[in-house]
């Protein structure tokens, strides 16, 4: 049977960018998980869905989504200066954005290591909107400690599965950022829910990319972790080809942002220079242009 997950209205653990306690407008998240079962993962139910409060039953709760807007800069007068003004202009843009969006919700696509979750806490934030991790909740779902243990043990297949039945619940509620995981895009079904809301993809240079994950490591990523070679090669070549196989999938994105190209408008040639919020404005700039 279909893998699903089980979506019920409860006031649970804020997910969104605001201060723990604040009932910002958007969605709650809680978890308590059911046993695991192969052939059954619990029944879905959004039947009671209201006013844009989600909640997700499970065993353990989400915990709250941490981001870091490290930036460059030559003194710490500068930074916080900059900081400021970043604040400005993205409440500034959040307002013009919200008089527009008719709390439809927004969908960032992109490779693994693209930013989707620090770009989307930081969009949700300024929204009001809660944020989602889908593989946050897919790994709730399957009550397993990581993706790449869903695949261990399941394989891809079922790992995709319970994939689309979170899109396919969250894509009947309002007011969310939901950042997906990177092979989200290859089912056409999946494309059929994100059309519900938004969707951004972050394309971001395949050096780039492979440079961050080898940093960070290859062990949370199962279609990685299986390459040879060292970190920063075995991420650049399954990087190239995963972009040769899901280019087209993530060109149906309503919205594209090419970090090259917005780093080039900056002066410069590494993307690097580029801060989540830096790529979170862009985003609200792109949403307003659509939606206007």
């Amino acid at each position: 049977m279909e893998p699903s997950t089980a979506l019920r209205l409860q006031t649970g653990s804020w997910i969104g960018g605001d201060k723990p306690g604040r009932k910002a407008a958007g969605a709650f998240l809680k978890l308590h998980n059911a046993p695991f079962d192969d052939k059954r993962i619990q029944d879905v139910s959004s039947r009671n869905l209201q006013s844009g409060r989600v909640s997700i039953r499970a065993t353990r709760r989400i915990q709250p989504l941490v981001i870091c807007c490290a930036t460059k800069q030559s003194s710490g007068a500068e930074t916080l200066l900059n900081h400021k003004d970043e604040a400005i202009i993205l409440k500034k843009k959040s307002e013009d954005v919200l008089s527009h969006l008719d709390n439809r919700c927004i969908y960032l696509v992109g490779l693994m290591g693209s930013g989707k979750t620090t770009v989307g806490k930081i969009i949700g934030e300024v929204l009001g909107y809660a944020v989602f991790d889908s593989d946050k909740l897919a790994e709730q779902t399957a009550g397993m400690p990581s993706v790449a243990e869903i695949f261990h043990v399941h394989g891809e297949a079922f790992f995709r599965d319970i994939e689309s039945q979170v899109l396919k619940d969250l894509s009947t509620m309002k007011r969310l950022v939901v950042a997906t995981g990177g092979g989200a895009v290859v089912r056409p079904v999946n494309w059929r829910y994100m059309k519900e809301g938004i969707s951004i993809w972050l394309d971001v240079p395949l050096e780039a990319l492979a440079r961050r994950i080898a940093a960070v490591g290859t062990a949370s990523r199962p279609l990685l972790d299986q390459e040879s070679g060292d970190p920063y090669t075995k991420a650049f070549a399954k990087l190239s080809a995963l972009i040769e196989q899901r280019y087209d999938a993530y060109a149906n994105a309503d919205i594209r942002l090419s970090l090259e190209e917005m780093a080039a408008k900056k002066g410069h040639e590494d993307v690097t220079i580029l801060t989540p919020k830096d790529i979170a404005i862009e985003a609200l700039d792109e949403i307003q242009r659509l939606i206007a």
